[in-house]
């Protein structure tokens, strides 16, 4: 899912995305307003960055600026999941697998995210599922290395 989804998405939820300049974060929401800063250099920051606004949107209530209160962290980290959820999700990855891509590098490309947002997404699926995942005839191992693979019966 790429940026412009993102967008479109936000369109049909009625929130109003806009891109300035921000000085001390890549993204803000407010009610149904997503401000994504313009300084950010590449389309798959911006998608993250959206990804994540989006995911405050859907999951977040009231003013959790202050992240050393636990409830604004675990806020934070809801949105932050639901994100990686959003674009790195377990069919999207085995998607990817089924048309031969091996790696984390061509991983983050096929999926339109950073590899350090990949690497982040596959934490957070460590934590959630364990060392490993099965789904229909696949295994995705999140440790000790990532990797998929597909059994056969």
């Amino acid at each position: 899912m790429g940026y412009e989804d993102l967008l479109k998405e936000a369109e049909n939820l009625n929130v109003l995305i806009k891109e300035k300049k921000l000085k001390l974060r890549d993204g803000l929401c407010y009610g149904n307003r997503i401000a994504i800063n313009s300084d950010l250099k590449t389309l798959k920051e911006k998608n993250a960055t959206l990804a994540e606004e989006l995911g405050h949107f859907e999951t977040s209530s009231g003013n959790i600026l202050d992240q050393s209160n636990v409830s604004n962290r675990k806020q934070e980290k809801r949105a932050r999941n639901w994100a990686y959820e959003k674009l790195t999700g377990i069919i999207s990855i085995i998607s990817a697998f089924e048309k031969g891509i091996r790696n984390k590098y061509e991983l983050a490309e096929y999926l339109n995210v950073t590899e350090e947002f990949l690497e982040q997404a596959i934490h957070h699926y460590r934590e959630k599922y364990g060392i490993y995942y099965e789904i229909d005839t696949y295994i995705i191992y999140f440790e000790p290395n990532f990797s998929i693979i597909k059994k056969w019966f």
